[in-house]
């Protein structure tokens, strides 16, 4: 009896020494999967005027911790935005990704790259409505997306106008925008440049207002930290890469017609791969009438990034974008 009571004990201890096993087994198996469960991310942009966004879009499409779930144009003609995209994404091999339209506005800021929209390639017959897309799809995966915001922010003020409630379901959103401490042309070793009204900002003050005060969690990357020129040594390496990234991106540059890139928007990419890049803090932000990012007391509406460091942002980006 005794015999058979201690081989009883045994028999349990094994029996939970192997449930143990597999439930840590599983658990890691989980964890592992959640790890390799690639972001979703929504891009929100005013493409074909100044040329970063597309470098942006370029680092998105060559990344697959990302799924890509739709590209969102805003500002200005944003149907001839959306055929410069479609065109783009089709090029790459990537015409899978939806491409949605945000509402026309006024502006008489020249589209640099219109002829890449206009030859036709890869051009859908239409393009859905960006804004109903946008909450469609955070009702879908609520708590799982990170709206990218690289343009005026037309489609976002209109999001939140047409359901707050669904909006602040995003997991984040991640803004180039604004100028806290730091204004145009103000690299680090210049004399300090006073911060200033910064295009996406001042191009929908109204929606940048209510961004701010919108309740979703916000990671703004301000002209501090994303004035990154490309000079033309990383130009002729890039370009001379020759792949369907690279030759799309070598287009648009000279399309685009000026010398030196600055890659404002492909920070907010890097740092959702890489957010030991642009290190963030909490901070009060207001938006005031005349578009200013001000910096104030009070509880943190923001995680701000206010320094990057150039060489470590284009080691990754140039290595990421030309990879084959």
């Amino acid at each position: 009896m005794g015999g058979g009571f201690r081989m009883d004990v045994v028999l349990r201890c094994a029996l939970g020494f192997a449930i143990c096993f597999l439930s840590v087994r599983d658990w890691a198996q989980t964890t592992s999967a959640m790890a390799a469960a690639p972001e979703k991310i929504i891009i929100d942009t005013d493409i074909g005027d100044d040329v970063d966004d597309a470098f942006a879009l370029a680092l998105a499409v060559k990344s697959p911790e990302l799924q890509v779930l739709g590209v969102m144009t805003t500002f200005g003609d944003t149907e001839t935005r959306a055929k410069l995209t479609d065109r783009f994404l089709g090029e790459v091999g990537r015409a899978e990704i939806p491409v949605l339209s945000g509402k026309a506005t006024a502006t008489k800021n020249p589209m640099s790259q219109r002829r890449y929209a206009e030859g036709g390639h890869f051009a859908r017959a239409a393009h859905a409505d960006a804004v109903e897309f946008l909450l469609e799809q955070i009702r879908k995966y609520p708590g799982e997306i990170t709206l990218i915001a690289i343009g005026p922010l037309m489609n976002v003020g209109a999001a939140i106008d047409k359901d707050a409630a669904t909006f602040r379901k995003l997991k984040r959103v991640v803004l180039m925008g604004g100028s806290i401490r730091r204004g145009y042309g103000d690299l680090g070793y210049t004399a300090p440049v006073p911060p200033m009204p910064e295009w996406n900002i001042l191009n929908d003050v109204a929606s940048a207002q209510k961004l701010f005060v919108a309740g979703v969690p916000l990671f703004v990357l301000p002209l501090d930290s994303t004035q990154l020129k490309m000079d033309e040594v990383k130009r002729a390496f890039l370009f001379s890469q020759g792949t369907a990234v690279t030759d799309q991106l070598a287009v648009l540059y000279h399309l685009w017609g000026q010398e030196t890139p600055t890659l404002f928007d492909p920070m907010t990419i890097v740092f959702v791969l890489r957010p030991d890049l642009c290190p963030v803090q909490g901070m009060h932000i207001r938006v005031d009438d005349k578009g200013f990012t001000r910096e104030e007391p009070g509880a943190a509406n923001a995680q701000v990034c206010l320094e990057s460091n150039a060489e470590d942002f284009f080691r990754f980006y140039l290595r990421r974008v030309a990879e084959r």
